[in-house]
């Protein structure tokens, strides 16, 4: 595998030159590998789990070589080369970049201090996260609350409710109003949708999903309070929260900042990269990114990421997986935009009436369904190309199935733990706090109990 892209990487300045992918050409064969890593991501966490986690990086770079090989020798190193230096430098590096900043940022933030986990309480810190996530991200924002959530409801006798609503409200749906909030949301910006559109036509179903989570959440938590009786935490006086690390607030607001400014400010500039024309104020907003991410490990103290238990674990899984989910999803998206003249047409037509408009209920929930299953950036990406593919498009006369996807990709990552990075992650933190998490399926029985008569009802109100 390194050997090839090492082939690839020789290439690069003349891949510009190379013709584009005509996905109504390809077989189907061609997504295998794809599949192959969103069904490893899925299921062999549950099937072998001291494999996947020991050697994962080698497992998706096998998959992503069992697709550039036989697609090298097809089409040459040419187009395989235009292929790969597209994928890496136009989508992959932005999107891992900004993932870097904000997890970077979040962890140098550190809340300690004793609260007493009251219901109305617990209800305020699952509120002050979701209004955290479309700044922090989903990830930032569950990383910086979890552990005074966990440490806050130790006492308590039933509590795995508590991490569960977290990570329905903070680890996935509060991400929805901005594309600093969830991945999926990133992707659409990098391929031209709008900060504003995506705030303005996501306001409505995040809020209605929100306000009716909350309510649910707190009449549930205060049966259990009442359940258990006073816990003996309460007995301890309060001590108020203090932040560390605020030197990471002003650089998340000038992350913000950056990210802004990219999707306002057209320069009408590019630079050829390795032969990719990459926009001027793209490049200076991942190049702002990361000097900002370099600055806060400059300068926050150690032991406030030590406090965090803060390590690069999870970025450089992310950074693994999604090399390979880039680079192995372009031929997916090229038959996708072949429409009906690709192999994929009869997915297509699971989401399209008769008529042949979009059927943005099916968008939802096919959106939703693989979402919950897989993963949810690559799945927005599948689906957004399904229907159109063009950003002015979707945002005008399709604006009601970006909406869609865009619903379906956010809210349904919350049905399983694989379907959005942070779920995963706040289990085994949950866990390493005594609390005893449901397994994948049992997680999946909440899930199915509360949220999927949520999405009925927002499908309802919205398609």
């Amino acid at each position: 595998m390194k050997k090839l892209l090492c082939c690839l990487l020789l290439f690069l300045p003349l891949a510009a030159h190379a013709s584009a992918l005509d996905g109504a050409g390809l077989g189907l064969a061609w997504g295998l590998p794809f599949a192959g890593i969103l069904l490893s991501i899925a299921l062999m966490p549950m099937l072998a789990e001291d494999l996947w986690h020991g050697h994962f990086g080698k497992i998706v770079a096998s998959l992503t070589a069992a697709f550039l090989l036989p697609f090298a020798a097809r089409f040459g190193l040419l187009q395989a080369g235009s292929l790969v230096a597209h994928a890496l430098l136009t989508e992959y590096l932005p999107f891992l970049i900004l993932l870097l900043a904000l997890y970077t940022l979040s962890g140098g933030i550190l809340l300690s201090g004793r609260l007493h986990a009251t219901p109305w309480m617990n209800t305020r810190i699952l509120a002050l996260g979701v209004l955290l996530a479309p700044v922090m991200g989903t990830t930032g924002a569950s990383m910086l609350l979890i552990r005074p959530l966990l440490r806050a409801n130790k006492g308590r006798h039933y509590k795995v409710h508590v991490v569960v609503f977290f990570i329905f409200l903070v680890a996935n749906i509060g991400g929805g109003l901005t594309p600093l909030g969830d991945p999926p949301l990133f992707l659409g910006f990098l391929n031209g949708v709008t900060f504003a559109w995506t705030f303005w036509h996501m306001l409505r179903p995040v809020l209605c999903a929100v306000a009716v989570l909350l309510a649910v959440f707190y009449l549930l938590d205060r049966h259990f309070f009442i359940k258990e009786g006073r816990p003996l935490h309460l007995d301890k006086p309060d001590a108020p929260l203090r932040v560390a690390g605020k030197i990471n607030l002003l650089l998340l607001v000038l992350a913000i900042v950056a990210v802004l400014l990219s999707g306002v400010w057209k320069s009408g500039q590019t630079l050829n990269v390795l032969g990719v024309p990459l926009a001027l104020q793209d490049l200076v907003r991942d190049v702002s990114l990361v000097c900002l991410t370099g600055v806060s490990l400059w300068l926050t103290p150690h032991s406030v990421r030590a406090g965090n238990a803060f390590n690069w674990h999870p970025m450089a899984e992310v950074a693994k997986l999604f090399a390979g989910i880039f680079i192995t999803i372009a031929p997916v998206i090229a038959m996708l935009k072949a429409g009906q003249a690709g192999p994929l047409s009869a997915l297509e037509q699971l989401v399209t009436h008769p008529s042949g408009s979009p059927a943005d209920a099916a968008y939802f929930w096919m959106t939703g369904l693989l979402s919950s299953l897989l993963d949810n950036a690559p799945t927005y990406l599948v689906f957004f190309n399904m229907a159109s593919g063009d950003a002015r498009v979707l945002m005008g006369p399709l604006s009601s199935t970006l909406t869609a996807i865009s619903m379906g990709a956010v809210f349904m990552g919350a049905m399983t733990y694989i379907g959005n990075a942070p779920n995963f992650m706040i289990k085994t933190i949950a866990r390493h706090h005594r609390v005893d998490m449901p397994g994948f399926f049992g997680y999946a029985l909440w899930s199915c109990a509360v949220l999927l008569p949520l999405f009925m009802l927002l499908t309802w109100l919205f398609f």
